[in-house]
C-alpha cells in the first residue's frame, strides 16, 4: 500500500443551494492519526460520509488507498473499520452477536483480541442490545472495529457516551493500532483526545478547511497580537473559531 492512505482535492459537497464542504484538501499518511476538529455543522461528518462512499462529492477528488471513494466503495470497505458517534443496533440481538456479525463481514479478526476487548471495555456480550445504554452501544461498535484487522480506522465522535475510564481504554487502543502502522481519522469534540493521539490536525469551519498541521504548527499560527501562543487545546480551538467568525 502507498504511504498515502487518504487524499481529498478540492472536495466540494452541495445540498441544493447549501455548500456543506467548500474545496477541502487534506491527506492522511500510513501510520498516522489525523484529527479533524470543528464546531457542530462544520462539515466533519459530511467529509467522513464522502470518504465512506455514502455521499458522492459534488466536485473534486476523494481517494482512499488510491481508489475513488465513490466508485470503489465496496472494495475500499474491505480495508477499513468505521465507528459512528450515534450507534444503532438490532434490538433483539445480543451485543456479542452484533460484534460477531460485524467482524465476520470483515473476514480477518482475532478472537482472542475480541475477548480482551470485551474485558477491557467491561461489556456484557450476553445482554440484548435493547437493554444497552448509549455508552454500551458505543462499546459494541468500538470492540467490533478494534477486533478487526483494518488499514484505516474512521472514528466519528467515537467516545460519545463513554465515561472517562472507558475513554482511557479507547486511547490505549488507538495507540495500539497506530503503533502497528495503521491509519486513523479521528473526529472528536474531546480536545484532550486530539492532543494526546493526533500527529496532525485539520480545523474545519463552515465547510472550509482553514488550517492543517501538527499541534505545534497550529499553535504558532494561532498566536495573538502579542505573539502569545494558546495555553490549551480549548483556547486554540476558540481562536480559530473567532477568527473564522470574523472572516
Amino acid at each position: 500500500m502507498s504511504e498515502l492512505c487518504v487524499q481529498t482535492k478540492n472536495l466540494t459537497k452541495k445540498f441544493g443551494t447549501f455548500t456543506a464542504l467548500d474545496g477541502v484538501d487534506f491527506q492522511i499518511m500510513k501510520g498516522e492519526v489525523f484529527g479533524y476538529i470543528g464546531p457542530n455543522g462544520a462539515g466533519k461528518t459530511t467529509t467522513i460520509r464522502t470518504l465512506l462512499g455514502i455521499l458522492r462529492a459534488t466536485s473534486g477528488d476523494v481517494e482512499v488507498f488510491g481508489k475513488d471513494a465513490w466508485k470503489n466503495a465496496v472494495e475500499i470497505h474491505k480495508q477499513l473499520a468505521y465507528v459512528p458517534g450515534d450507534v444503532n443496533l438490532w434490538a433483539n440481538l445480543t451485543g456479542g452477536e452484533v460484534i460477531d456479525l460485524f467482524v465476520s463481514l470483515r473476514g480477518k479478526h482475532d478472537k482472542s483480541r475480541r475477548e480482551r476487548l470485551l474485558k477491557d471495555f467491561d461489556l456484557d456480550p450476553t445482554k440484548k442490545c435493547r437493554t444497552y445504554s448509549k455508552g454500551n452501544r458505543q462499546k459494541v461498535a468500538l470492540i467490533a472495529a478494534f477486533a478487526c484487522e483494518a488499514d484505516l480506522y474512521i472514528l466519528d465522535e467515537p467516545t460519545s457516551g463513554l465515561d472517562p475510564l472507558m475513554g482511557e481504554i479507547f486511547v490505549e487502543q488507538v495507540l495500539r493500532i497506530k503503533n502497528s502502522g495503521k491509519s486513523v481519522l479521528l473526529s472528536s469534540h474531546i480536545l484532550s483526545e486530539i492532543e494526546r493521539l493526533c500527529d496532525r490536525v485539520g480545523v474545519i469551519m463552515k465547510g472550509k478547511l482553514i488550517k492543517t498541521g501538527t499541534l505545534d504548527e497550529l499553535k504558532q499560527n494561532a498566536a495573538d497580537s502579542d505573539n502569545k501562543l494558546p495555553d490549551s487545546m480549548e483556547e486554540l480551538f476558540m481562536r480559530y473559531y473567532k477568527n473564522s467568525e470574523g472572516a
